[in-house]
């Protein structure tokens, strides 16, 4: 089987490159390299460009002869997107109208989607399984969702069958510390719990300890990326065996704290985190945790790389060892 992944270069289309190889699926990586970077392309074959030419996503699709398309090419930045709402309609939902399109044109009738969970706005309760509201706050979770309905009516239109993931926190790195996470500028929190310990700068800031939670400070949940890219091998493999389309949550169905982050790897490294207290910031929810419980029954998914030492261990080794 011949796989078409774009965006991946990128921090989980990377890892997800990777672990398709590994399964002996031929991987050709497409990317622009905006955001991802060529040195994490460890398997299959690396072509630069962009998912938004109808011309070149035709030729690739014909010429190598590709089966499916695991798709993460996207602009995933919340604050960028209120900032430059353009760009985010540009890039996630008229490129990947192109994408379909040339989908449609070669007959290629699978894609696995990278969607958030930006989609669902403020939770209405948590976990937040498959059939929570979905009300996006952000033009990133907008663009998001639209592309959700795009593929619903492509499948209606044209037969094209699709698995939309809906991540909520995306995390840790390779076991072997050879493909990582290297955003610039550096957004998530466990890498720069990682640089404030490890640096001292930029010295990490906490915001908000008055949430209705533990301990006053944000729940999140966290998935290790090895387990992500799991999961996309697995939805493949679900919509390809059944013609058919889903949505999956993709979380631990527990969290932890900010403050229960920074203890736990300053258990797990011996380093002290420096950190100030701040106002909150708008729009943070105080607890984001998903369901996992429709992942887990119908693809048969596992968190086998999800503790949170395993995590943590995984980013630091990264960090201290990283190549790019």
């Amino acid at each position: 089987m011949n796989v078409l992944i774009t965006g991946g270069a990128g921090y989980i289309g990377s890892h997800c490159n990777r672990y398709f190889h590994e399964k002996g699926i031929n991987t050709v990586v497409l990317d622009d390299l905006s955001d991802g970077h060529e040195e994490s392309v460890v398997a299959g074959k690396f072509i630069k460009g962009s998912f938004g030419d109808k011309a070149l996503m035709k030729k690739i699709f014909t010429e190598e002869k590709i089966d499916a398309v695991i798709h993460f090419a996207a602009f995933a930045s919340v604050p960028d997107s209120v900032a430059r709402p353009s760009r985010y309609y540009h890039n996630n939902v008229s490129n990947m109208l192109n994408l379909l399109d040339a989908m449609v044109e070669t007959g290629v009738k699978y894609i696995v989607f990278s969607s958030s969970a930006a989609t669902f706005g403020e939770p209405v309760y948590t976990p937040i399984d498959e059939k929570h509201p979905q009300n996006p706050i952000n033009p990133y979770g907008r663009t998001k969702l639209i592309g959700e309905h795009m593929l619903k009516e492509f499948e209606t239109a044209y037969g094209i069958h699709s698995c939309s993931f809906r991540y909520f926190n995306a995390s840790g790195c390779s076991h072997d510390s050879q493909i990582g996470e290297a955003h610039n500028p550096e957004c998530h929190l466990i890498p720069l719990v990682i640089k404030s310990a490890l640096y001292g700068e930029p010295k990490l800031k906490v915001f908000g300890d008055d949430y209705d939670t533990r301990d006053g400070s944000c729940v999140r949940d966290y998935v290790h990326v090895e387990d992500l890219a799991a999961a996309h091998y697995l939805g493949l493999k679900y919509i390809m065996e059944h013609n058919c389309s889903e949505q999956f949550n993709l979380g631990s169905q527990t969290g932890f704290t900010v403050l229960e982050i920074i203890k736990a790897f300053e258990k797990v490294s011996g380093l002290k985190v420096p950190y100030d207290i701040v106002g909150r910031r708008p729009g943070d929810p105080a607890v984001l945790v998903a369901s996992n419980e429709k992942a887990k029954k119908l693809l048969g998914w596992k968190l086998e790389q999800s503790s949170l030492e395993n995590i943590l261990t995984t980013a630091l080794n990264w960090e201290k060892n990283r190549k790019y």
